[in-house]
């Protein structure tokens, strides 16, 4: 199906798959890869385990032989509010990475609407990253940062991501996810192809919604009626020489119970390959 894009799927397009039912949809859609996430359940989107019980070693085989590349794995939520737990979740998640042979690890910042000062954000953020960066290094792997959009989160913006990943000297290890729900809610005008790891896409229809507004649960696949202006992220990145994935991430419950959600996502990449 794919041609001009490099799609791919994150799993949260379809939650009620298996592994192997995303990479086995993902191959007759002729995406790149598929990004495989261990909090579907903790969100109450499935009861099944990370990897469905199976080992990471498993979905790794079955994903190559079906010519699909396993782009990352997420995610350690919270991990610029560095402690023990979430350095056992980092170890945790390269390591089964490394098992998968997946391509990356995603970070996500925390999203808990915090009061505290840049000085301490940014000092956290820096904090972390350093500790982070010899398990990359070990691992020969590397991590997505990925700035989230909201309001009540504790990195918004990929310019701080990055001067926080050039003050530690990881720019070898770390990349960011540009993510076009985010960059639209967080009024980013600034593009980074030559930083970005991965692009998520998603759209949100819903004329009523101002940008501070829009929450996961509106985002949908990508279509005419889309608020977002993904096509013109599209365009921009592609002109600035990006030529990685954009993979799906929609997060509305319509769209995990879509019957026919290989059609919709078909008719969403179609819309996109010809509008771009």
């Amino acid at each position: 199906m794919s041609g001009t894009i490099n799609f791919a799927l994150n799993h949260m397009t379809t939650p009620r798959m298996t592994s192997r039912e995303l990479i086995d949809l993902a191959a007759r859609l002729g995406c790149i890869g598929v990004e495989l996430r261990n909090d579907l359940a903790s969100k109450g989107l499935t009861t099944r385990e990370f990897f469905d019980g199976e080992t990471p070693s498993a979905i790794g085989e079955y994903a190559r032989g079906k010519g699909v590349r396993l782009l990352g794995l997420s995610e350690v939520y919270g991990f610029n509010r560095w402690s023990g737990t979430i350095k056992d979740k980092v170890e945790l998640l390269i390591a089964q990475a490394k098992d998968a042979g997946a391509e990356s690890i995603s970070l996500i910042p925390s999203n808990d609407g915090a009061v505290e000062s840049d000085e301490k954000r940014l000092s956290d953020l820096r904090g972390a990253l350093a500790i982070i960066l010899p398990m990359l290094d070990e691992a020969d792997l590397i991590a997505l940062v990925e700035p989230l959009g909201f309001t009540t989160s504790s990195l918004r913006r990929k310019r701080e991501a990055i001067d926080a990943i050039e003050a530690v000297r990881g720019k070898d290890r770390f990349r960011l996810v540009h993510d076009t729900f985010h960059h639209h809610i967080a009024g980013e005008t600034e593009f980074f192809p030559e930083w970005t790891g991965i692009v998520h896409i998603s759209g949100v229809v819903d004329p009523s919604l101002r940008p501070e507004q829009m929450q996961d649960n509106h985002r949908i696949l990508v279509n005419e009626a889309d608020r977002l202006r993904n096509v013109e992220q599209i365009r921009a990145l592609n002109a600035m020489g990006y030529m990685g994935a954009y993979s799906y991430e929609p997060f509305a419950a319509s769209v995990h119970a879509d019957p026919n959600i290989e059609a919709s996502l078909q008719s969403s990449m179609k819309f996109l390959e010809t509008a771009t």
